[in-house]
C-alpha cells in the first residue's frame, strides 16, 4: 500500500456510506451495525463478493480506520468511491471499489437491494394500539376453556363386547333402579301391544264409527290373548283358572313398563352441580302405583314359577361361566350391584332383573326415590354375584388384565375406589387418575393422581377449584417427598399469582427449603399493612431479618408505626387500633414463631408481652379478625412470656379483655355534614385501615382513615371486586353491560388492564383468581389471571337462568334461579352451592309473593323484602325463613328495597324536610337491633329528594362501610359499636 492510500485510511472522511464485509465479520454484526446508521432515505444492496454497501442518508464525518466499514466518498461526478478507489473517474450512479490491486466498478441500481425489516422479528412484543379517551373498548371474545368432563369407558378398555341375546332379552326395556317387566314366552310382543293401544276420542273426529271399530279389535285380540294364554297354562301343567289375572297383570305390566320409559331419564350430569336432561330440571321416576302389588300377586300365582324359574337358569348360568373363567360370556352376562353410591332404600317389588350399568362411569348422582327390588334382590343372592365378582377381580389382575379387573371392581361390583388403587399400582396413572375424577372420588386423590401423571396444570385447577392443595401435598409427600415438594411450590406459586402472599408464605411454610422463596411476598404483605403486616414480620424475623425488619417490628407493637391517623373532629374513635395497625397480629404471630435471634427475639417478645396487656389480650391475632377464646389467649400469652425478659414478664398482669361496646337500637352515626367534590360509587375499608375508593371517571383513591390520600390510580371504576385475602382488587369502569375490567395489586400498587366483558352482573368480592358473573347462559366464572377473559365453568343455562343479582362468600354461594317447565310455567327456587366446587346443597321452592321490586338476597340463603306503605308513612322489612316470615316496621318510607352484602343490610329512607336522610341497618338476626345513620344535606348536593341514590354497603375486612354519591363514606366496626373512619372525598 502506498503513503497516500494509507494516509487515506487514517484521515477522517466525509462517508456517503459504508462497504460491510460480511464473510469476515458475519451477518449479524453486519446487520446491527446497519441498524445503528439506518435512517429514512437510507439504502442497502448486495455486492457480488458477499459484501453489503450501505449508501446512507446524509453524510457524515468518521475516520477510516474507526468506521463500522470501508468509509464510500461521493464524487463530484455523482459516483461513489471507497476510500483506495479515489484516483479513477467514477460515471454517476456507479461505484468504484478497489480489489486485489485494482479498481472495479459497479452499476449501484444493478445490485439486489436489501431490507432491513426483514431482519426484525415482531413474535413476543405486545401490541397496543392507542384509542380516544373515554372511548370504551370493544369487548373481546370471551374464551370457553370448561374442564373436560372425565368420563372414563371401562367396558371398551377392557374389551368387553355387547351381551347375549339371552341377557339383553332378559334385561332390555326397564326402568333405572327398578326391575324388568314380567316376559312370558309367547305373549311379550302381544302384552306390548296391547300396553301401547290407544283408544279414540270422540271429540277428534274420528267419530263412532272408528270408535266401533277399535272396539271390535280390541276384543277379538282379547279373545286370541286369553286362548293363546291358556293353552300355554293347561301344557306346562298350570290351572287354567288364573288365565285371565295373567293376561290382566301381563298388560298391566307392559302398559307401566313403557310409561316409566319417558319419565326415567338418567341423571348423569356433564358439566356443573346438579344433573339435569334437556328441559332443565332433575326428573324423578314415577312409582307405579299398582305395579308393586301385581307383582306380588304375581309372585304369589301359578305364574311366579316361572319368574323363579327364569331368574334361577340366569344365576346358573352366569355362575357356570364365571367358575370356567370363560370371562368375555360372564362379564357381557353379568349384572352391576347396588354400592354406596346407589341409595339402599327399597322400593316397589319388580320381576324382573336388576338394571344392569350399560353407559359409560362417569359422576351420577342419587335420583328421587328408592330403586326397584326384585326376588334376586335379595341379600343371598347379592353375596352370591359379589363373591363371583371378587373371585373374578383378583384372577383377572394375576393373568395380567388389569382392564378387566378394574371393570369388575367399578363397573360390576361399584367400588371404584378399589379399581383406582388397582389400577395405579399396575402403573395406569392417568387412567386411574380419570376414574377418581369422574367418580367423584376425594379431591386429594384426584390431584395427586393427576400430577404423577404429568397433568400438572389439570392438577393444580382441580386442586383450586376443590380447595384441596393442603390434603394433596401432604398425601403426595408421603409417597414420594420431590413429588410433594414439587406439588408444593406449584401451590406458592399459584397463591403468589392471585396475590394471596399470606397464604403463599403459609403454603410453603412447612417446607424449610421452600421458606427462603417467599421472602419477596413477605416484603409485599408488610407493605399492604394492618394484620397482614403483622404476621409478615413475625415470618421475616423467624427467617433472620436484618435490623430494619427488627425495629419496624418495635415501632408495631410500640404503636409507633400507626401511619392511618385520626381525628377526633371526624367521630373516629380508636377501637381496633391494634388490629389496624398489626399489632394484635404480630404479636399473636411471634408467640409460635421464635425469631432467628435469640437477642432480638427476647426483647420482641417483651414488647409483645407489653402490647398485649396493654390492648388486653391478642385481639383478632388468628387473621379473621374474631376475638380468640380464653384458653388460646392464654396458651399464646404464656408462649411469649417464656421467651420474653424474667423480670418483666413476672411483673405483668394478666391481659384483662375490656368490655365491648355495644350498639342498641336508639344508637345513631352521623355522615360528615358537607358533601365531599368527587363522586363515590363504591368503596370499602381494608383491613389496614385504609379506605379504596372508587369515583367513577375521575379514578381510584387510597384514603387514609382522615382522608388523606396515600395513592391514586387514574383508572376508571364504577365498582370494585376485592379479593377475600385483601391483597387485589379489580377495577370495574361500566358501560351498559360492557364492563372494563383491571387488576389493582394492593401489594405493590400496581395497576394492569386485563380486559373488556360483557356480562349483566358480577359479585363484589372474588377469590384473587376466579369471578363470578351472570351472563346470557347463566353463571360463568371468569380467570382473572388468564391472558384474556376465559370462562373456566359454568352454572345453570339451558332453560335454568339465575333472577337477580349472585350472593357469594368463600364457602357459600346463592342466587334465585327461574326454571322454565315443559309445560310453558316457571318455577321459582333458592339454589345454594357450597364454594369452591359448585357443589349444589340445597334447593327451595319461593312462594311468589316473597319477589318483587324491593327483594334482595342474603348470604344466610334469606330474602329480604322491603315493602313501602306512603299512606302509613312506614316501610315494612320482611324475612323469608324456614318457618314464617318475619316481618319488622321501619318508620319512613324507602323509595328502593335495601341493599345487603353479606348478612348486612341497610335501607335508605325519603328526605326529611331538613335534606336529612335516615339509613336504618343491621344484619340478618331478626333478634340483631337496627341502627341509624344520618346523611346531613344530602338534597343539597343537587340531587331531588325523588332521584335520591341509595346509600351503598359492604363488609369487608372485619369492618362496614358506608358511602354515598355525594362523596362521603363512614366506616364502623361490624357490629356498629364504633366508627373506623368518617370523610369526605375531596380533589385535594
Amino acid at each position: 500500500m502506498s503513503a497516500t492510500a494509507a494516509a487515506a485510511f487514517r484521515a477522517t472522511v466525509a462517508a456517503a456510506g459504508f462497504v460491510l464485509d460480511v464473510p469476515v465479520i458475519g451477518a449479524a454484526e453486519a446487520a446491527e451495525r446497519v441498524l445503528a446508521h439506518w435512517a429514512d432515505g437510507a439504502e442497502l444492496r448486495a455486492l457480488p463478493d458477499g459484501r453489503w454497501l450501505l449508501v446512507l442518508a446524509e453524510p457524515v464525518e468518521a475516520r477510516a480506520d474507526r468506521a463500522p466499514g470501508l468509509p464510500v466518498r461521493r464524487l463530484p461526478g455523482g459516483g461513489l468511491a471507497a476510500v483506495g478507489a479515489e484516483g479513477a473517474p467514477v460515471p454517476t450512479g456507479r461505484l468504484a471499489l478497489p480489489v486485489a490491486g485494482a479498481v472495479a466498478t459497479h452499476p449501484i441500481a444493478e445490485l439486489p437491494p436489501l431490507d432491513p425489516s426483514d431482519w426484525l422479528d415482531p413474535a413476543g412484543l405486545t401490541l397496543h394500539r392507542l384509542a380516544p379517551v373515554g372511548a370504551v373498548a370493544e369487548p373481546a371474545p370471551v374464551v370457553e376453556d370448561l374442564p373436560r368432563p372425565a368420563r372414563p369407558d371401562l367396558r371398551a378398555a377392557a374389551g368387553v363386547g355387547a351381551r347375549s341375546e339371552r341377557a339383553r332379552r332378559l334385561t332390555e326395556a326397564a326402568p333405572p333402579g327398578g326391575g324388568r317387566r314380567v316376559r312370558l314366552p309367547g305373549l311379550s310382543r302381544a302384552a306390548r301391544w296391547f300396553g301401547r293401544l290407544r283408544l279414540p276420542r270422540w271429540g277428534d273426529g274420528s267419530g263412532p264409527v272408528a270408535f266401533m271399530a277399535a272396539a271390535v279389535l280390541i276384543v277379538v285380540v282379547a279373545v286370541f290373548l286369553v286362548v293363546r294364554f291358556a293353552q300355554l297354562i293347561v301344557d306346562r301343567g298350570f290351572h287354567p283358572g288364573g288365565v285371565l289375572f295373567a293376561v290382566a297383570v301381563t298388560a298391566l305390566l307392559a302398559r307401566g313398563s313403557w310409561a316409566a320409559r319417558g319419565t326415567s331419564a338418567g341423571t348423569a350430569g356433564t358439566g356443573g352441580s346438579a344433573a339435569r336432561p334437556a328441559g332443565g330440571r332433575p326428573v324423578r321416576a314415577r312409582r307405579p302405583l299398582l305395579r308393586g302389588l301385581l307383582a306380588r300377586l304375581v309372585v304369589r300365582s301359578p305364574a311366579g314359577r316361572l319368574v323363579h324359574g327364569r331368574h334361577a337358569r340366569y344365576l346358573r348360568e352366569l355362575t357356570r361361566a364365571f367358575e370356567q373363567r370363560r370371562w368375555d360370556d360372564a362379564l357381557r352376562d353379568a349384572l352391576r350391584l347396588a354400592g354406596e353410591s346407589r341409595p339402599t332404600e327399597q322400593g316397589w317389588l319388580s320381576l324382573g332383573l336388576p338394571r344392569r350399568f350399560a353407559g359409560a362411569l362417569r359422576p351420577t348422582p342419587v335420583t328421587g326415590g328408592p330403586a326397584g327390588v326384585s326376588p334376586m334382590s335379595g341379600p343371598t343372592v347379592q353375596q352370591h354375584l359379589a363373591g363371583l365378582y371378587r373371585q373374578a377381580a383378583t384372577a383377572l389382575e394375576q393373568e395380567g388384565r388389569i382392564d378387566e379387573a378394574a371393570f369388575v371392581l367399578a363397573d360390576l361390583l361399584d367400588a371404584p375406589a378399589e379399581a383406582v388403587a388397582l389400577l395405579d399400582r399396575h402403573g395406569r396413572t392417568a387412567q386411574a387418575a380419570e376414574l377418581a375424577e369422574g367418580r367423584g372420588l376425594a379431591a386429594d386423590l384426584v390431584v395427586r393422581l393427576w400430577w404423577r401423571a404429568g397433568e400438572r396444570g389439570r392438577a393444580v385447577r382441580t386442586a383450586h377449584r376443590r380447595a384441596a392443595f393442603a390434603d394433596a401435598v401432604e398425601r403426595l409427600s408421603a409417597d414420594d417427598p420431590g413429588a410433594g415438594r414439587e406439588l408444593r411450590a406449584a401451590w406458592v406459586e399459584h397463591c403468589r399469582a392471585g396475590g394471596d402472599r399470606l397464604g403463599a408464605v403459609e403454603a410453603a411454610w412447612p417446607d424449610e427449603e421452600l421458606r427462603p422463596s417467599v421472602a419477596a411476598d413477605l416484603r409485599d404483605a408488610v407493605a399492604l399493612g394492618g394484620p397482614a403486616r403483622g404476621r409478615a414480620l413475625a415470618h421475616l424475623l423467624a427467617l433472620g431479618a436484618g435490623e430494619a425488619t427488627r425495629a419496624l417490628a418495635l415501632a408495631v407493637l410500640e404503636d409507633a408505626g400507626d401511619d392511618t391517623g385520626t381525628t377526633d373532629d371526624a367521630g373516629v374513635t380508636d377501637a381496633g387500633r391494634g388490629r389496624a395497625t398489626g399489632r394484635s397480629a404480630l404479636a399473636g404471630a411471634l408467640a409460635g414463631l421464635p425469631g432467628a435471634d435469640p437477642a432480638n427475639d427476647r426483647e420482641l417478645a417483651t414488647a409483645a408481652l407489653r402490647a398485649v396487656v396493654r390492648d388486653g389480650g391478642f385481639g383478632g391475632a388468628g387473621g379473621s379478625g374474631a376475638p380468640l377464646d380464653q384458653r388460646t389467649e392464654t396458651a399464646l400469652f404464656e408462649q411469649l412470656a417464656k421467651r420474653a425478659d424474667p423480670l418483666v414478664a413476672a411483673d405483668l398482669p394478666r391481659p384483662r379483655r375490656p368490655a365491648r361496646p355495644t350498639a342498641d337500637a336508639g344508637h345513631e352515626w352521623a355522615f360528615v355534614d358537607r358533601p365531599g367534590t368527587l363522586p363515590v360509587l363504591d368503596a370499602a375499608r381494608l383491613e389496614s385501615g385504609l379506605l379504596l375508593v372508587a369515583c367513577g371517571q375521575a379514578g381510584v383513591r387510597l384514603l387514609g382513615p382522615d382522608g388523606r390520600v396515600k395513592a391514586r390510580w387514574d383508572v376508571p371504576a364504577d365498582e370494585l371486586v376485592l379479593a377475600d385475602h385483601g391483597g387485589a382488587a379489580l377495577l370495574v369502569a361500566r358501560y351498559g353491560q360492557v364492563r372494563e375490567i383491571s387488576r389493582l395489586d394492593l401489594g405493590t400498587r400496581a395497576v394492569r388492564y386485563w380486559g373488556t366483558v360483557r356480562v349483566h352482573g358480577l359479585v363484589p368480592s372474588f377469590d384473587g383468581r376466579q369471578l363470578l358473573t351472570r351472563d346470557e347462559e347463566g353463571i360463568a366464572v371468569l380467570d382473572t389471571l388468564a391472558a384474556r377473559p376465559t370462562v373456566v365453568w359454568r352454572e345453570l343455562g339451558g332453560e335454568q337462568r339465575p333472577v337477580g343479582p349472585l350472593v357469594r362468600t368463600p364457602t357459600s354461594c346463592a342466587s334465585v334461579v327461574a326454571s322454565r317447565l315443559p309445560g310453558g310455567g316457571v318455577l321459582t327456587e333458592l339454589w345454594r352451592w357450597d364454594q369452591p366446587g359448585w357443589e349444589l346443597r340445597s334447593r327451595t321452592a319461593l312462594e311468589a309473593d316473597l319477589l318483587g321490586e324491593g327483594t334482595a338476597l342474603l348470604a344466610t340463603g334469606r330474602l329480604l323484602t322491603g315493602q313501602p306503605d306512603p299512606a302509613r308513612g312506614s316501610t315494612t322489612l320482611r324475612w323469608s325463613t324456614d318457618r314464617e316470615p318475619v316481618e319488622r316496621l321501619v318508620d319512613g318510607v324507602a323509595p328502593a328495597g335495601p341493599v345487603v352484602d353479606g348478612e348486612h343490610w341497610a335501607l335508605t329512607l325519603a328526605p326529611a324536610a331538613d335534606g336529612t336522610v335516615r339509613v336504618p341497618t343491621g344484619t340478618a338476626s331478626e333478634a340483631d337491633p337496627p341502627r341509624t345513620l344520618l346523611l346531613p344535606n344530602a338534597t343539597a348536593a343537587g340531587q331531588p329528594g325523588a332521584g335520591l341514590p341509595a346509600v351503598g354497603l359492604r363488609h369487608h375486612g372485619g369492618a362496614l362501610t358506608f358511602w354515598h354519591r355525594s362523596g362521603r363514606v363512614l366506616a364502623t366496626t361490624a357490629d356498629g359499636s364504633a366508627v373506623l373512619a368518617n370523610l369526605r372525598v375531596t380533589t385535594g
